[in-house]
C-alpha cells in the first residue's frame, strides 16, 4: 500500500517528467513526501513565489514539448499561479498544474484557502478537476497527461484533496504515456489544398504553434523553399522557421511591420498550418475578414475546434503540422516576384536608424546576431523592449524564442531559467524592461539554488515604457503613473550571486556581453536605454517610431 502522493509521483516519472517547478505547501505534503526519493529522476525545483514557478512550467512546455509540472498550494498558492496558467494557454503549451485542496469532508463550506478550481480555471485553462478518490489518481492523471499534449496542447489543472492524497491504495501507477499517433492529413483535402496554391498567384505560408518536432519543421521548409513561397510566422513563434531561409518573409505579431500586413492582406492563398489566429497575428481580426476572408485559406490544425473558429476556410484539415509538412508535395506557380519581394521587406527591417538612448538597442541587436551561438535560447516578458528580441533578432534552425502571447510581464526571467535547467550547457539570453525585470526577479535565487545561469539584459528607461507612449499618443502632456524609481540592479545582481554590470553607452556593450557569457553563475547587465537625452520636441513615442520607421 502506498498514498495517493507516491502513486502521483511514480505515475508522473513513468510519463516522463523529470522536472516539476513550485512553491511547497501544506496541502500537497504527500507529494513532497514521494518528492524525498525521486532525486535525478523526478526533481523539484524550489520557486521563490507560484507565479514565477508557473512561468518556468509553461516555457518548459514550449521549450520541450512535454507538459512543465507546476505544483502549487491552495487559495492564494494557485492564484499566484493563474497567470503561468493563462499564458500557458495562449501560447498553446502543454502543462499540468497540480494544487492542493481542502479534504473532500470540507468541501463546500468556504474552509481555509477553498477554491472552486472546476468554476476559477474552466475558461482559463484547457481542462480543470479535481481527483475525490485516491483510486482514480492514475486514471485522471493519464488523461491529463493526454489532453496537455494532444490536439491543441494547453495547461491543465488537476486538484488534490489533502485526504486523498495522503490516504493508502494498492492501485499500481502509471507505466507510461500514451502513444499518441500525430493526425494525418485526408488525401483528398490535401490534394485540393495543392491544387488551390497552384492556382494561386499569391500563396502564403502562416506557422505558427509549439509542437512541432525537428523533422516537421524540416519537411516545410523543403516545401516552401522548392515551391518558393513566403513564410510568415504567427505571434512570438518565428522559431518554429529558419530566419536564414529564402522564404522566410517576417512576423505578424505586435508592431507589425507594413510589409507583413501587406503580404497578408494581398495573398489571394493563404496555407495557415498550426495557427489560432489571435488577435495580435491578424491585427485586431482586419487583416482578414470575419468570418468570410477574401483571400482562399486553407486552416490545418490537429484540433478540430480552432477550424472555423474565427475564419471560415475554403478547405479545413484536421492534421498534426509534422504530418502536414511530410505530406506535402512542392508546387509551383508565377510567383517569383512575389516571393522575392516578401523576402526582401524582410530583410529591410534591419536597415534600423539610430536610436537616441545612450545605448542604441539596434547596434546591440545587430552585435547579438553576430556573436551568439546557433543553438541560443532568446526569452523575453513584456513590454516595448520586447521588439528587439521579437523583430531585431534571427532565429536559425536552431534558436529557440520564449516569449508570452498573453503579453505577461514577468515571464522573461523565470522562462530564461527554465531553459538553463533543462540544459545548463545552453546558452540562454533573457531580454527585460526595468520594470519588467521587477515583476519576478526574485527567481534569481532559484537560479542560483540550481545552478541555472542564464544571461540577463535590462533594458533600463525608468518608465513603463508602453503605456508611457500610449499616453503620449493618446493623452499629450499629461502622463501620470508610469514613472519608476528603481534599486540598483547590478547590486542585486550581486546579491544573487550573478555578475552584475551597468553598461552606460553602446560601444561598452560588446566587452561587457563577452564578461557576462562567461560568467558561470549568470549575469545581468543594466543597459542605459534612458529617454533623457531627448530633446523637448522628442517623446519615448518619437523613440518607438524611430524604430519602426523602416516599416512603415
Amino acid at each position: 500500500m502506498r498514498h495517493g502522493g507516491r502513486v502521483l509521483v511514480e505515475s508522473l516519472v513513468a510519463l516522463g517528467a523529470r522536472k516539476a517547478f513550485g512553491v511547497p505547501g501544506e496541502s500537497y505534503l504527500a507529494v513532497l513526501d514521494a518528492l524525498h526519493d525521486t532525486h535525478g529522476r523526478l526533481d523539484f525545483v524550489n520557486c521563490r513565489n507560484e507565479g514565477g514557478a508557473a512561468f518556468m512550467a509553461a516555457a518548459w512546455g514550449k521549450l520541450t514539448g512535454s507538459p512543465g509540472i507546476c505544483m502549487v498550494t491552495r487559495g492564494p498558492g494557485v492564484t499566484n499561479a493563474s497567470i503561468g496558467i493563462h499564458t500557458a494557454m495562449q501560447d498553446s503549451a502543454p502543462m499540468i498544474c497540480f494544487v492542493g485542496q481542502v479534504g473532500t469532508d470540507m468541501k463546500g463550506r468556504e474552509a481555509f484557502q477553498e477554491i472552486d478550481y472546476r468554476a476559477v480555471f474552466g475558461t482559463m485553462a484547457k481542462w480543470a478537476t479535481e481527483i475525490d478518490q485516491v483510486e482514480r489518481i492514475p486514471e485522471i492523471l493519464s488523461r491529463a497527461w493526454t489532453m496537455a499534449v494532444t490536439g491543441r496542447p494547453g495547461p491543465v489543472v488537476v486538484a488534490l484533496p489533502e485526504d486523498v492524497l495522503s490516504s493508502e491504495t494498492d492501485a499500481p501507477a502509471l507505466l507510461g504515456p500514451v502513444r499518441m499517433a500525430d493526425p494525418s492529413p485526408d488525401p483528398a483535402a490535401l490534394q485540393d489544398a495543392l491544387s488551390a496554391l497552384r492556382s494561386s498567384h499569391k500563396p502564403l505560408i502562416i506557422l505558427g504553434g509549439c509542437n512541432w518536432t525537428e523533422e516537421g519543421k524540416a519537411a516545410l521548409q523543403a516545401f516552401a523553399e522548392t515551391s518558393n513561397i513566403p513564410v510568415v510566422a504567427a505571434f512570438r513563434y518565428q522559431d518554429m522557421f529558419d530566419n536564414h531561409s529564402s522564404v522566410y518573409s517576417g512576423e505578424a505579431g505586435v508592431g507589425m511591420p507594413a510589409h507583413v500586413k501587406s503580404l497578408i492582406q494581398k495573398a489571394d492563398c493563404i496555407l495557415a498550418i498550426n495557427v489560432r489566429f489571435g488577435e495580435m497575428t491578424t491585427d485586431g481580426y482586419t487583416l482578414l475578414q470575419v468570418p468570410d476572408p477574401k483571400q482562399r485559406l486553407i486552416h490545418v490544425h490537429s484540433s478540430a475546434l480552432e477550424i472555423g473558429k474565427i475564419y471560415r476556410p475554403e478547405i479545413g484539415i484536421v492534421s498534426g503540422p509534422n504530418a502536414l509538412a511530410a505530406a506535402l508535395k512542392p508546387v509551383s506557380g508565377a510567383w517569383g516576384g512575389w516571393a522575392k519581394a516578401a523576402r526582401e521587406g524582410y530583410l529591410a527591417t534591419f536597415d534600423l536608424p539610430p536610436q537616441p538612448s545612450p545605448v542604441d538597442m539596434g547596434l546591440v541587436t545587430a552585435h547579438l546576431r553576430e556573436v551568439l551561438p546557433e543553438d541560443v535560447v532568446i526569452t523575453n516578458g513584456a513590454g516595448n523592449f520586447a521588439y528587439w528580441p521579437n523583430k531585431a533578432m534571427k532565429y536559425g534552425r536552431n534558436s529557440r524564442l520564449l516569449a508570452p502571447q498573453s503579453g505577461a510581464m514577468g515571464y522573461g526571467v523565470p522562462a530564461a531559467i527554465a531553459a538553463k535547467v533543462a540544459d545548463p550547457k545552453r546558452c540562454v539570453l533573457c531580454f527585460a524592461g526595468d520594470g519588467d525585470f521587477q515583476m519576478n526577479f526574485q527567481e534569481l535565487a532559484t537560479a542560483s539554488q540550481y545552478g541555472a545561469a542564464p544571461v540577463i539584459l535590462i533594458l533600463n528607461n525608468g518608465i513603463y515604457g508602453t503605456i508611457r507612449a500610449h499616453q503620449e499618443r493618446h493623452y499629450p502632456a499629461r502622463v501620470s503613473g508610469t514613472d519608476m524609481v528603481s534599486p540598483d540592479f547590478t547590486m542585486i545582481a550581486k546579491a544573487y550571486g550573478f555578475h552584475g554590470e551597468r553598461v552606460e553607452k553602446t560601444e561598452d556593450f560588446p566587452a561587457a556581453l563577452e564578461r557576462a557569457l562567461a560568467s558561470p553563475t549568470g549575469a545581468v547587465l543594466d543597459l542605459n536605454t534612458s529617454a533623457e537625452a531627448l530633446t523637448p520636441r522628442q517623446s519615448l513615442s518619437a523613440m518607438r517610431e524611430a524604430a519602426l520607421k523602416v516599416h512603415a
